[in-house]
């Protein structure tokens, strides 16, 4: 394990031999038989799991509009290779892999696979240490990109759009534009929760909570489209 490779990443740990196991390449061993080291694919199948556990409820919390489809198509884009191969360039850990010389030739610490592998066993260690809430702390601030990429994104061809959906009713109505109000911020800086409100002629009409503020003023759009049409119907 490099020199204070513990102190380069974003949780403590209490047993730094399950961060030496979760750096361990199984190339390292093979070349030390007489290690009693242990190489890290047990905390990678662990980590694995894990990680799909917490991106799936992130992912279930924040965008309760979809559907089951989209929401797996959201989770694959954030546990895919390419996302923990990113994250893990950012933390640098492929400079704290231990590798054997082979992988070193062929420039593993550069290898996608090697990174995001090498990420999954951080988090299955970062379990074994800490349980499911470090863990999931330490996950939502490594992917911290990825979650900030993905609120920015134009989701359309996963959501509807309930905020356009519900302007183009007022301007035939009411004739007034729908006022969206932030109500409350609660959580920390990386995981923020924002309750936004949509009032319509200075009426609450509905409210919506997400990890963004698009995110709730979408899903307070959609409430008030629901009251609305719920309203249309009984009258």
């Amino acid at each position: 394990m490099s020199e204070g490779a513990h102190q380069r990443l974003p949780y403590e740990f209490r047993e730094l031999a399950l961060l030496k196991e979760a750096l361990t390449h199984r190339s390292y061993l093979q070349e030390k038989p007489a290690s009693e080291d242990k190489q890290n694919e047990r905390l990678e199948f662990l980590g694995d799991a894990v990680l799909g556990l917490i991106v799936s409820e992130y992912v279930a919390e924040t965008f309760p509009e979809l559907d089951e489809g989209d929401l797996s198509q959201i989770r694959a884009r954030l546990v895919g290779r390419p996302a923990l191969a990113e994250a893990a360039r950012r933390l640098r850990l492929g400079e704290m892999l231990r590798l054997g010389r082979g992988e070193e030739r062929t420039k593993g610490r550069e290898k996608a696979s090697l990174l995001a592998n090498g990420l999954e066993a951080v988090i299955g260690a970062v379990y074994m240490d800490g349980g499911l809430t470090a863990a999931r702390t330490f996950t939502l601030q490594v992917l911290d990109a990825q979650l900030n990429a993905l609120h920015q994104d134009d989701l359309a061809g996963f959501r509807g759009d309930y905020k356009s959906q519900l302007q183009e009713w007022c301007q035939r109505h009411v004739h007034v534009l729908p006022v969206y109000v932030v109500i409350e911020e609660s959580g920390p800086d990386h995981q923020k929760i924002f309750e936004v409100t949509v009032e319509i002629e200075q009426q609450c009409r509905g409210s919506g909570k997400g990890h963004s503020k698009k995110v709730a003023e979408q899903q307070a759009a959609k409430q008030a489209l629901e009251h609305l049409q719920a309203a249309s119907d009984a009258g």
